[in-house]
């Protein structure tokens, strides 16, 4: 695999000076003959070890951000495979992000409402295009010369209509702690409140000069925003007006629910300050008492997840989704015409399903030290370029052919988490031949057709000349 430098050519495109080096990415300044539009190019930092969910989130960005559209985000120019080099060539925003205004808080009055009127804006705007951004912080912030907020980093990102590959990399909260929502903490990562919360807590910044939970650098920092309440701002800053607070405190609430739960209720708020409606909230001036906090600690000490807006809950047109495990080593590459062929007599009974195509790297079997091969290719992302080639021979557009890597020292289990985390209607897979060490072992196949909680085609080559193909399906 390519790795970027000053000069590099590909794709058309040209290398110039490295703007900025990350610790998952690099940007780099670019340019290409037909396009005369500043441009930058983010290379995603692959190293050795287990860069899973590095390699995922770019593979998240790449999916998400060629399906957004308008001013609050950047307008993507060019996407390179792994096969080659992964990135992504989006347009250039001028001026540096927020994080130097933030620096600078508490801010007049005037300013910092204007500043998160138009952040509001901007995340209102995401959001009616189904995208939860999940890691709202200053730095993601860009401003156009026109003064739109422009929106950056998609890498934890969700899309509602896509499947999301972050879920099985989940093992931690993911996202910047002083921002990040309760039921983030929580590992839940398809409500678009959580997007609010992060809002309420940069508008706390910009209004009182301190973050409302601290800079926690521990989980056990995050997980106690669960039972205590900030500062009331008005107590750090007494002239903020009492409207302002009620809008902080209430993108604040620990449950979704007390929350605002719209940035465009937000951003109405914030532009028409005499109809916001006052309560106890905005004339609060001190934390909550330690009883107060010690019974909400009891309530939710224990609590797995918050309830989901009611439009989140409501049913909706479905669109098939199916999982075709595909099994890239030497044996599994034998049935790889059978599994194609499979899908493909199946999209002319769905014409409109997605297929998403996925592969598992048993962990158990593999240490840090043997995740990249002699050229240095990491095997995630060696798995990832065969995946693709071998879903060339299936005829969809980009938007309904997803692929992705997954790990875990089970393969039968991951599947079967894969499936019921994004809602799978049906799993096509192959199976081994024979062997005294499946019959009495059993197989993945076996495992998935009896755990699996939608129904399962099994593929399996001829045993003998003259068997024909056999395929199981199970209900």
């Amino acid at each position: 695999m390519l790795r970027p430098h000053e000069g590099l050519v590909i794709d058309g495109f040209t290398l110039g000076a490295q703007l900025h080096k990350g610790g998952f990415a690099t940007i780099w300044d670019v340019t290409h003959p037909e396009i005369a539009i500043p441009m930058v190019m983010k290379v995603p930092t692959i190293l050795d070890g287990d860069d899973g969910p590095t390699i995922v989130g770019f593979e998240v960005e790449q999916m998400i951000m060629p399906r957004l559209s308008g001013p609050h985000v950047p307008r993507v120019m060019g996407i390179g495979d792994f096969d080659a080099m992964p990135y992504i060539v989006a347009e250039r925003i001028d001026g540096d992000s927020f994080l130097k205004t933030f620096a600078r808080a508490p801010l007049p009055l005037s300013d910092l409402i204007e500043i998160m009127a138009r952040m509001v804006q901007a995340v209102a705007d995401l959001h009616r295009q189904q995208v939860i951004h999940l890691d709202l912080k200053p730095e993601n912030f860009l401003q156009r010369p026109s003064g739109e907020m422009v929106l950056v980093d998609y890498g934890l990102s969700r899309h509602e209509l896509l499947p999301d590959l972050l879920a099985e990399e989940f093992q931690i909260p993911m996202g910047s702690y002083p921002f990040i929502a309760p039921e983030q903490y929580l590992r839940c990562r398809d409500d678009p409140r959580s997007d609010i919360f992060a809002l309420g807590a940069m508008t706390y910044v910009l209004a009182t000069g301190a973050y409302p939970f601290g800079k926690p650098e521990k989980l056990s920092g995050v997980r106690r925003r669960l039972w205590r309440d900030p500062v009331p701002p008005r107590a750090l800053r007494p002239e903020l007006p009492e409207w302002l607070q009620e809008i902080i405190l209430k993108a604040l609430e620990v449950d979704p629910l007390r929350r605002t739960q719209t940035a465009a209720q937000m951003a109405f708020d914030l532009a028409n300050p005499g109809q916001v409606k006052l309560t106890d909230r905005a004339r609060k001036l001190k934390r909550d008492s330690l009883l107060t906090v010690f019974d909400r600690w009891r309530v939710v000490r224990r609590l797995k997840k918050f309830t989901l807006p009611e439009t989140l809950r409501e049913p909706r047109p479905s669109v098939p989704i199916i999982v075709v495990a595909v099994d890239l080593s030497p044996e599994g590459e034998k049935l790889a015409d059978q599994l194609r062929a499979q899908v493909r007599r199946m999209l002319v009974t769905e014409p409109d399903a997605r297929i998403a195509c996925v592969n598992v790297i048993k962990t158990a079997r593999i240490g840090i030290d043997q995740m990249t091969d002699a050229s240095g290719t990491h095997l995630h992302v060696a798995r990832l370029v065969a995946l693709r080639h071998w879903g060339e021979g299936i005829d969809l557009p980009e938007e309904r052919l997803t692929f992705t890597v997954l790990e875990g020292s089970d393969p039968g289990q991951v599947i079967i988490d894969h499936a019921a985390a994004n809602h799978v209607d049906h799993i096509v897979m192959g199976a081994r031949g024979h062997s005294t060490t499946r019959r009495y072992l059993g197989s993945v196949s076996a495992q998935v057709v009896a755990e699996a909680h939608c129904s399962v085609t099994v593929i399996r080559r001829p045993e003998s000349r003259g068997e024909e193909e056999a395929g199981a399906r199970v209900s």
